[in-house]
């Protein structure tokens, strides 16, 4: 049964089908004729988790290969073809999945899926984009090996998830990317883009009989099933400990974390209002930002937010400040935490928290591309079409007593896994 997506507009509802071509590609479809475009997004399950041993960074070079060439076309005729008909095509991985976009006007529709169907069953991985894309990642790399942000960023999966996959950055490190060979990459294409781990939202000036030839002139010629290394839970590894990266720099970046529930915890709701009201939203009404910039001026902002990957779901934060209130920073977030672990929230700051979340949801919906992108996540996070209307209804339904079960589960005794990168004082 199709339910209406209570999110396009405030005063109107946007109708998502399940679809399937007739050779048997599903699809999640919104038909929209207010503006003759068409926008497909696309996920496979399997992303630089996947990367061969001692070779991070092969599925970010591998998703940034896709549009380098493809077929009878090397790279440079492959992105005339998209500027002719100013067709937008782009590849991208993290750890979970290899993901893709297609942009285009209706009317070259057949053009850009024809496109879109050689990129995706047969890459060229030619000689000089292979190296001039991992040139591009390594410069990327040696630019952010002073960026303390990154630094932390990467020190805290690191730690914190030692010994998993996740420990490992999406783009690789030099070393690694220097090992990497062509045929590695040619063996992530033939393990990771299959039928079985696609996912895909199409929306636009198109209907279900043009959706399905398109899903089948595209993906049906792909194998049907992924040849994916299995991936246990991610540990959450450090907590009531610090970690100091050295850096010579005026100021301390701080990154901390602890476990969350999954989205199958029956506490999952109720603690990602939580972590909004500790640290999510535009900042300035989340406690964080409160005590840590505005009470005592210790830094311009200060985060918190619950993530959820495939194989972990955890609070994570952080914030920036001088070496020398570092530790007092790191106090007051220690202490917020420990607040709401012991007393939860009031009702005033709940129905704050729960009145963001649901207002601003439109704003993921807002256009076409966005609306295939929110279809795909759905998809991937297990959640039926139904998800667009019980998600709110969900958020709405969290009371004092849900929140203070919650807190328990997400705050626990408020031990946290800290990495700071800096010259933190004491």
């Amino acid at each position: 049964m199709n339910k209406p997506m209570a999110a396009a507009a405030a005063t109107s509802a946007v109708n998502v089908r399940e679809i399937v071509s007739p050779g048997g590609v599903k699809a999640w479809l919104v038909e929209d004729y207010a503006v003759p475009i068409v926008s497909v997004e696309l996920a496979f399950r399997g992303g630089a988790s996947q990367d061969p041993k001692g070779r991070g960074g092969a599925a970010t070079i591998f998703s940034g290969l896709l549009d380098e060439g493809a077929g009878d076309l090397d790279s440079q005729a492959f992105h005339r073809a998209l500027d002719e008909k100013a067709i937008e095509i782009g590849f991208h991985a993290d750890a979970d999945k290899v993901g893709g976009r297609m942009r285009t006007l209706s009317r070259h529709l057949d053009r850009a899926g024809a496109l879109l169907a050689l990129a995706l069953n047969a890459p060229r991985f030619d000689d000089e984009p292979f190296e001039r894309v991992r040139e591009q990642i390594k410069a990327h790399l040696r630019h952010e090996s002073n960026d303390p942000d990154a630094a932390a960023r990467r020190g805290f999966h690191a730690r914190v998830f030692k010994g998993h996959a996740y420990q490992n950055p999406s783009d690789g490190a030099p070393e690694t990317l220097d090992a990497l060979q062509r045929a590695d990459i040619g063996r992530l294409h033939q393990r990771l883009l299959a039928r079985d781990q696609l996912f895909i939202g199409v929306v636009g000036a198109l209907d279900a009989a043009r959706a399905g030839r398109l899903l089948d002139e595209t993906f049906a010629h792909l194998p049907a099933k992924a040849q994916l290394d299995p991936i246990g839970p991610a540990p959450f590894l450090g907590l009531g400990s610090e970690q100091v990266i050295d850096l010579d720099v005026p100021q301390t970046t701080i990154r901390f974390g602890r476990p969350g529930p999954t989205r199958q915890d029956e506490n999952y709701i109720a603690a990602f209002v939580l972590a909004h009201i500790l640290g999510g939203g535009t900042g300035l009404s989340s406690r964080l930002f409160r005590e840590v910039r505005e009470k005592r001026g210790l830094a311009y902002t200060a985060y918190a937010g619950l993530a959820t990957q495939d194989h972990a779901s955890y609070l994570t934060g952080g914030t920036t400040t001088k070496n020398e209130r570092a530790r007092e920073s790191l106090d007051v977030i220690r202490a917020e935490i420990l607040d709401m672990a012991n007393n939860a929230v009031s009702e005033e700051e709940l129905e704050k928290g729960k009145r963001y979340l649901v207002g601003s949801y439109p704003l993921r919906f807002d256009t076409s591309s966005k609306i295939a992108g929110q279809l795909v996540q759905m998809q991937l996070d297990g959640y039926g079409r139904e998800w667009l209307v019980e998600r709110n209804e969900r958020i709405r339904a969290v009371s004092l007593a849900d929140a203070r079960r919650a807190a328990q589960a997400l705050f626990g005794d408020g031990a946290l896994s800290v990495v700071m990168v800096g010259r933190p004082a004491g």
